[in-house]
């Protein structure tokens, strides 16, 4: 809860106004009122045992530092469950990022100056015992004075570092792109080099003007670092080498500390060294300081958020921070070796098998003496025998869902709604010509009985799985800048989603692709190109995934190998203002669904596998928009959801032929007798359709039925907003 102006806390500090708020409390501005001066308030409403006592822990080791571009930490308290408090100086100035802002680009001057003081910063941090690492150095956490001082501020993501083999403490980590290392990304060990990096990337900003290329992408080999003097000619040579070493992608590469950039940057203009908190630059001018108090010493409490902890067993996260960063090129490199010694011991053992099948079924080939010497091979006789029938193991647990199976929850009762004048009700694929096995068996990997969904119940949206008979779902992933739209590669092994993603949107903007394990375990990203990408729809085949990006400007499709992230390839390319994007999947992989959108509304649309051909296959008109479109497992149908364009209403499911005329063909509005229904998934076996809907509360679950709109369910009951379904592949043999 949000304190009061005018409040008194901990019968001190009294509230003069909110500097920033996030989701794990705010920060304020307040007047001691035992001293009669300013300070900075920073609230964490964060309150568990483990939390508290870090908190204890970190803010006894902050308010002992002493130096002159660092805040003091005066006090902290905790205020029984309401929250935690750190008591910090206000700093009254102008922050880096809106003096680049106002200025476009710093001189080099003052670049050195401030890397000077900064590095000043971080020596001090970093020789206390024990270190101490920022770990969240941008423009926007160095401050400059009304008298040209610099200070480095925002301790909110500060950690105490033990040793080189032991993690730092608990807790979230910062990850601004442009501006975090890329061992900062995953669950490598992070040290004083990772502060160093950020350094110079913050640098290289102030110096161009522009925010480099991010560290994950450039250890992916997704991207390389624009040389510094490309972007700003006016750079010196030695200037540019010192902030680009700092800004190494391997740790043993960057300077090893502080002082070794310093001592880089001063020479790269024949500057004098200086005793530390006497470097300064320019005082802003009072206009850039006056409203600017709300961006003080303190935000990104947001980012404070802790590790939320995981259903069932999960290593502490010291012992994953006990790794040092390895490159993801070499780990996948690695990965690809051990996939090539595994192969060949399978094709070695299965060699082996065939020869000794051979050898035992026609013992004929075998010379009489080495057949008598080899007790296993049954002698040659001259009654002929039938081959052994195999038999087949049906495993009751895990076999498809049937029309006539009902679902273990209570069925909501369906809300009549008005029937359109043309209305299609969707048939079971059991009743359809194509027939299934008679006695399906699920391959190890799949799961007709789960779904996968994105939930902010903890805060920020993450992907979940729930089984359909009613047990709690079980989180995935734990990424603090969240994840959502997850697709099932179709060996159900293993989950494609978009990260970061807060919440529901209805565009995603810097996201990036990520691949893990059926059981979140083995995370790694796919494809974190600027821009955004995101609507991922791995191919039947899954040699391929494809995806929606705005790395072009403007939204378009694009195909990437899931196991070899440089195979990319772009295969749509839309006027200016003409974007394509959610695409999905015909059965057979030869074609691909999606929605392009012209004259400010979507459509839908038809191509190629390879994006020839491209076809519009519905005209909904400019009152209508046509989105999220899902293919029928049989091929033969394409579902998709309608909304009024102009007006507000709840979305219709529609539906389609893949090859219809679009010159007159509108679409069938599909009377299933919900009230809300978006975002449709297609099961498996094509028996049942799990969507987005709305609870009798008004609240936002994931639901399934049947196709034909009976045997409601509500798959999650949480109080948050659960969305992006997506049904676990089952890989069916006869």
């Amino acid at each position: 809860m949000t304190l009061e102006k005018d409040t008194l806390i901990h019968n001190r500090y009294r509230i003069v106004e909110i500097l920033g708020q996030g989701g794990m409390g705010s920060v304020y501005r307040v007047i001691d009122e035992n001293l009669g001066v300013a300070m900075a308030l920073k609230e964490n409403l964060f309150t568990t045992d483990e939390y508290s006592r870090q908190f204890r822990l970190e803010a006894v080791i902050l308010a002992n530092l002493r130096h002159p571009n660092l805040p003091r930490v005066s006090d902290h308290f905790v205020l029984g469950d309401q929250g935690q408090y750190l008591v910090m100086d206000f700093i009254e100035g102008e922050d880096l990022r809106y003096r680049m802002e106002r200025l476009g680009m710093l001189t080099e001057d003052d670049a050195i100056h401030i890397g000077a003081a900064m590095c000043d910063a971080l020596a001090y941090l970093h020789t206390r015992k024990p270190p101490i690492l920022h770990r969240d150095i941008k423009p926007g956490n160095v401050k400059i004075t009304p008298d040209g001082h610099i200070f480095l501020v925002d301790f909110g993501l500060a950690k105490v570092y033990q040793s080189a083999s032991q993690a730092t403490t608990t807790g979230a980590r910062a990850m601004t792109p442009g501006y975090s290392p890329p061992e900062q990304y995953g669950t490598a060990r992070t040290d004083p080099r990772t502060d160093i990096y950020s350094l110079g990337a913050t640098l290289y900003a102030a110096l161009s003007g522009i925010i480099p290329e991010d560290g994950l992408a450039r250890a992916m080999d997704n991207a390389q670092l624009t040389p510094l003097r490309k972007r700003n000619s006016k750079v010196s040579r030695k200037l540019a080498a010192a902030i680009e070493k700092a800004m190494a992608v391997d740790p043993s590469d960057r300077f090893q500390s502080a002082e070794d950039f310093k001592k880089a940057l001063l020479a790269s203009k024949s500057k004098t060294q200086q005793i530390a908190g006497s470097y300064t630059v320019a005082p802003p001018p009072p206009e850039a300081i006056v409203g600017r108090e709300s961006h003080d010493t303190v935000i990104d409490v947001e980012e404070m958020k802790p590790a939320k902890v995981q259903k069932g067993p999960v290593a502490p996260e010291a012992k994953h921070e006990d790794q040092p960063f390895i490159s993801p090129l070499k780990r996948q490199k690695e990965r690809e070796r051990k996939q090539r010694a595994n192969l060949m011991r399978f094709i070695l053992f299965m060699v082996i098998l065939v020869i000794a099948g051979v050898v035992y079924f026609t013992p004929g080939i075998l010379p009489d003496n080495v057949r008598a010497s080899l007790p296993f091979i049954p002698l040659p006789t001259n009654t002929s025998t039938p081959s052994p029938t195999p038999t087949v193991v049906i495993p009751t647990e895990t076999m498809l869902p049937t029309p006539t199976e009902q679902p273990t929850k209570t069925p909501i009762p369906p809300t009549s709604t008005p029937a359109p004048t043309n209305t299609l009700t969707l048939i079971p694929l059991g009743s359809e010509t194509a027939e299934l096995p008679t006695q399906p068996v699920l391959n190890i990997g799949g799961g007709a009985g789960q779904i996968a969904f994105a939930s902010n119940r903890s805060g920020v949206a993450q992907i979940y799985v729930a089984d359909l008979n009613g047990t709690e779902a079980i989180q995935l992933t734990n990424l603090p800048s969240g994840a959502c739209q997850p697709d099932w590669s179709p060996d159900g092994q293993k989950i494609v989603f978009i990260s970061p993603c807060k919440n529901k949107e209805k565009d995603y903007v810097n996201t990036s692709l990520f691949i893990m394990n059926a059981d979140g375990s083995n995370l790694t990203t796919l494809d974190a190109s600027s821009g955004g990408n995101f609507d991922p729809a791995w191919s039947p085949d899954g040699k391929t995934i494809a995806f929606s990006s705005l790395r072009t400007g403007q939204m378009e499709i694009f195909l990437i190998n899931p196991d070899d992230s440089t195979d990319v390839k772009q295969i749509t390319t839309g006027a200016q203002r003409i974007e394509s994007r959610m695409p999905a999947w015909s059965p057979d992989g030869t074609k691909l669904v999606y929605v392009v959108k012209r004259l400010g509304v979507y459509q839908i649309w038809t191509m190629n596998a390879d994006g020839s051909n491209p076809t519009q296959i519905i005209r909904s008109g400019v009152s209508y928009t046509d989105y999220l479109p899902d293919w029928s497992p049989l091929g033969n149908l394409i579902l998709f959801n309608q909304r009024c364009a102009t007006t507000s209403c709840n979305p219709y499911l529609m539906s389609t032929a893949p090859e219809t005329n679009a010159t007159t063909e509108q679409g069938l509005k599909i009377q299933l007798g919900v009230v809300y229904i978006e975002n449709i998934n297609y099961s498996p076996d094509g028996f049942y359709l799990a969507y987005e809907g709305v609870s009798d509360s008004g609240n936002f679950d994931v639901f399934y039925m049947t196709v034909s709109g009976s045997d409601v369910v509500r798959l999650t009951t949480d109080s948050a907003q659960d969305f992006d379904p997506a049904w676990r592949p089952a890989v069916i043999t006869p």
